[in-house]
């Protein structure tokens, strides 16, 4: 229900609450996920697993990741953002507690595959909530915002998982205060959830701005099936099919990497990887801001994404001399650069999504693009622990080049596909 008491024109804006809470989440999930690549050598020194099978893990991670999309956007444009949210929350939260009792890397890896099935909803569910709660001109900004929980949540693990094993000694318990972090997100989401028609915290003069530009069709439905059939899920699909799986490099390898080239052991790793991850979070702040600028300034939602794309990609290229570089501090850099330009990449290629596509199918299309990347990034895992496993520190060579020179390779094949951006104007395009 709206608040029909109104302070003249003066809006509420309650919607940047739902981005906290976006922005919460996401923290969650990636604090859930690069735990497991800092605790890798320790763990490792207890049950033993070789470069393949860590491999595999993340292989398992990655396949259910990849899976989960296929019905969990269309649960969450079905049930609903607040409930359906709410379920993937419970299922991620239960099995990354799951890690706590893993005795083998077949442990880790079944458990991994609970929290791929749980966490392949969160992203599905943002971008549907921003394109409710948000207008056009303000989308970008909002997905980076949140999306920068993403550096948070890997800055914070590097700090508090020396702190409880400090005081608890055993790494499970790591795992254990995930649980708490979710269970606290799931209670505050349904006090504080509803559309933005239905919330008691914004008023007529809020609604009625998030609805103002909007282009989007509105009645339009389609069946999953059929989102494969337009050009415009695509250009979704392979913007994240070349970068995501450079993001899992980082992710799950770049703790580990600066272990094997430098010596960097667990009480170590907190400053390099909070320089690398605040770094990368400005980056998905300044290319939201960016490309909202240009749009308020009269740029066309095409120009304003793909040039901040653009931008974003050639920032990306020195992170292929990180292998051949000795200086820590300098290869620290390199990472932190590429990290900020994939996150401002990531804020732009979620928010093709809602310029494309109408609100009640966003969730589907982030799901199906999701799917896509995840895939991509399965078989990355699978080479990468080959090539380490064979080649030791030489190994790390191939993913970094290759996490140079994706964003360049998918904004021409964006381009290629869809040269103006347009939003969908019928059933099939």
């Amino acid at each position: 229900m709206i608040n029909k008491t109104e302070s003249f024109s003066k809006k509420t804006n309650f919607r940047w609450v739902i981005v906290a809470l976006l922005f919460y989440s996401t923290t969650i999930v990636y604090f859930d996920r690069v735990i497991l690549g800092i605790l890798a050598p320790y763990i490792t020194n207890e049950i033993g697993w070789s470069e393949q099978e860590y491999g595999y893990v993340v292989f398992a991670f990655q396949l259910t990741y990849a899976i989960g999309p296929l019905f969990i956007g269309f649960i969450i444009d079905r049930l609903g953002t607040r409930l359906g949210f709410s379920l993937a929350v419970m299922v991620w939260a239960l099995a990354s507690l799951s890690h706590a009792f893993a005795q083998s890397w077949i442990g880790f890896a079944i458990a991994r595959l609970g929290l791929g099935i749980g966490q392949s909803a969160n992203f599905p569910a943002s971008i549907k909530t921003v394109a409710a709660w948000f207008p056009q001109k303000e989308r970008a900004f909002a997905t980076g915002v949140f999306n920068g929980g993403s550096n948070i949540g890997q800055v914070i693990a590097p700090l508090l998982i020396p702190v409880v094993l400090y005081f608890f000694v055993s790494w499970q318990y790591v795992f254990v205060l995930s649980l708490l972090f979710s269970a606290i997100w799931l209670v505050l989401w349904l006090i504080l959830y509803r559309s933005p028609d239905q919330s008691r915290f914004v008023n007529s003069a809020e609604l009625e701005y998030i609805n103002s530009g909007s282009t989007e069709l509105e009645k339009v439905k389609v069946p999953w099936k059929e989102l494969v059939k337009y050009r415009q899920t695509w250009v979704v699909a392979l913007g994240k099919l070349f970068a995501d799986p450079v993001w899992y490099f980082y992710l799950f390898w770049g703790a580990k990497f600066l272990n094997a080239q430098f010596g960097v052991e667990l009480k170590g790793l907190a400053l390099p990887l909070i320089i690398i991850y605040i770094v990368a979070w400005s980056g998905g702040m300044a290319g939201g801001a960016i490309s909202s600028a240009l749009l308020k300034n009269g740029k066309s939602a095409n120009f304003a994404r793909k040039i901040t794309m653009l931008g974003t990609a050639l920032l990306v290229l020195p992170v292929m001399l990180v292998p051949f570089i000795d200086s820590l501090p300098v290869c620290v850099g390199l990472i932190a650069l590429a990290a900020a330009a994939h996150n401002s990449w990531s804020a732009n290629i979620f928010t093709v999504a809602s310029d494309l596509f109408p609100k009640k199918i966003v969730g589907s299309v982030i799901g199906f693009s999701t799917t896509i990347s995840s895939l991509a990034g399965m078989v990355t895992a699978l080479l990468i622990g080959y090539a380490l496993n064979e080649s030791g520190t030489d190994g790390y060579v191939f993913p970094f080049v290759i996490a140079a020179f994706g964003y360049l390779t998918a904004l021409l094949v964006i381009h290629l596909i869809s040269p103006k951006m347009k939003p969908v104007s019928g059933l099939i395009d």
